[in-house]
């Protein structure tokens, strides 16, 4: 089994594995051609995601506005917009994979800046530097190009 690139070098990953499916299925489609929609079977073999699981994840993305999807001959996804224009944040709020802004990392009920774990100053800084990593970074920057696809 590969490593995931957004696997730290030892322990679990940064992501949840749907949001790591729909990172790489959407950097994949950012790569294509403008026009170019590919199958949910051809973009599985491409990503390396095991089919099943990823139909799913692209059906999440379509409803969310971020791919267009058809079926029949010629079917297939494709960004619903140019890759410059979609946000991590989005890609990850559409398959649940934000942080939980009212969550302890010692489990407690209540943790807050006013009450506070012993870990909530560190935990926040992490989540809030998580936050704008995925507010500022678009698809744009991980297929290849700075500027993105054009159509859409």
């Amino acid at each position: 089994m590969s490593r995931s690139l957004l696997q730290a070098s030892h322990g679990p990953p940064l992501l949840t594995t749907t949001a790591e499916y729909a990172l790489r299925a959407l950097a994949e489609l950012a790569t294509g051609g403008p026009a170019e929609a590919v199958t949910a079977t051809d973009l599985a073999i491409r990503t390396g995601v095991p089919e099943a699981y990823l139909s799913k994840v692209l059906r999440r993305l379509v409803s969310h506005g971020l791919l267009h999807g058809a079926k029949g001959h010629g079917g297939g996804f494709m960004l619903a917009r140019p890759a410059r224009r979609i946000h991590f944040i989005e890609v990850l709020e559409a398959v649940d994979s934000m942080p939980s802004a009212n969550r302890c990392v010692f489990g407690r009920p209540q943790c807050s800046e006013r009450n506070p774990c012993l870990l909530h100053p560190a935990w926040s800084k992490m989540k809030d530097a998580f936050v704008e990593w995925a507010r500022t970074t678009t698809l744009a920057e991980v297929s290849g190009t700075r500027t993105g696809r054009e159509d859409g």
